[in-house]
């Protein structure tokens, strides 16, 4: 409710200045308690326990400043990131644009960070019982090796996350999507398996919605076969749907929010096929309640990912959709969410 109040006067702010205004009031903000999840939500995916399926994505948190105080909003769990082995600006501001009348997002930040090492110093400070904590890593932008910067995300970051995000499904940074062709994904991966060494840390691959018909097969056999733990599907879409009415529709970038939605439930459904089931999926991309949240977990996710709705529904979101899950979960006796995987 208070979020509704003041909406109305951040969204007269530029986008951008309205995200960093939320990060420094998030951080003068004490720690709140870890919510108590209903267990029935509860489930162990790549070895980890995830209190609640719903996710923050990359994006919000870019410099891991607010991964705790998310936490005591209600997310299950929270993905920093995308930090890459140097700080680099991004791309040219005005970068960040809210379609208002479309409940979208459109970005082109271009993997601004603050690098590496200032973001391990404040990981090293953290509390890992308040939850999990993923780290989503990639290359910087003039990087003449980008494999390289993968190996050194994993060595620089592998020990102070409780999994790592292999991120190669950005529109934002020219000819990162080549790494998705196969035998460049074969090589990456090979890479990060090596550096990983014998290290638990779990590593995600996230992916672009964009695909061809037979990219679900192939992204899916790679990962599988270098040991992926898991796959996130999908990033934001450079696709623009004919239906958008803002007028910032024709800006260059990824497209996030509800339009992203049923593009991105149809690459989830695609990769569910693809892998038959044997690595987890996690879900991401225009999910903004728990009607959306069922459905990708029916479809195959194992876990949910939002950070869009949040601009429009307020910090509330996760735990509504928690809620709403758990109450639906109760409504059919189900006791373990687990069951609902993949079960349309």
């Amino acid at each position: 409710m208070l979020y509704n109040l003041a909406k109305p006067l951040i969204f007269r702010l530029d986008a951008e200045q309205a995200h960093r205004l939320t990060i420094g009031a998030l951080k003068r903000v004490p720690d709140r308690p870890i919510p108590d999840f209903a267990r029935r939500l509860g489930q162990t995916v790549a070895g980890l326990h995830f209190p609640s399926p719903v996710g923050l994505a990359a994006g919000f948190d870019k410099d891991a400043e607010v991964y705790s105080e998310m936490l005591g909003l209600g997310f299950g769990f929270v993905e920093v990131g995308t930090i890459t082995p140097r700080p680099q600006a991004g791309n040219p501001k005005p970068r960040l644009f809210r379609l208002v009348e479309d409940k979208a997002v459109i970005n082109r930040m271009g993997f601004n960070n603050g690098g590496q090492a200032a973001a391990a110093q404040r990981l090293q400070m953290r509390v890992r019982e308040r939850g999990i904590v993923g780290v989503n890593i990639g290359a910087n932008k003039d990087s003449e090796d980008r494999i390289a910067d993968y190996v050194l995300g994993v060595q620089q970051m592998g020990g102070l996350a409780d999994y790592l995000t292999v991120n190669i499904s950005s529109p934002n940074t020219p000819g990162l999507r080549q790494l998705q062709d196969e035998g460049a994904l074969k090589d990456l991966l090979q890479a990060v398996r090596e550096a990983r060494g014998d290290a638990a840390t779990p590593v995600f691959l996230k992916v672009a919605p964009d695909l061809e018909a037979d990219d679900p097969d192939r992204i899916a056999k790679v990962a599988i076969d270098e040991g992926i733990d898991a796959l996130i599907v999908a990033n934001t879409t450079i696709d623009r749907p004919d239906d958008l009415q803002s007028k910032y529709r024709g800006e260059a970038g990824g497209l996030s929010g509800r339009p992203l939605g049923r593009k991105a439930l149809a690459a989830l459904r695609a990769f569910r096929s693809a892998s038959g089931g044997r690595i987890p999926l996690i879900a991401a991309g225009g999910i903004e309640s728990g009607a959306d949240a069922e459905a990708r977990i029916r479809a195959g996710a194992s876990l949910i990912q939002l950070y869009s709705a949040l601009v429009y529904q307020g910090p509330g979101l996760a735990m509504r959709i928690a809620g709403d899950l758990a109450q639906r979960m109760r409504e059919e006796g189900v006791t373990d969410i687990a069951d609902w995987v993949g079960s349309e």
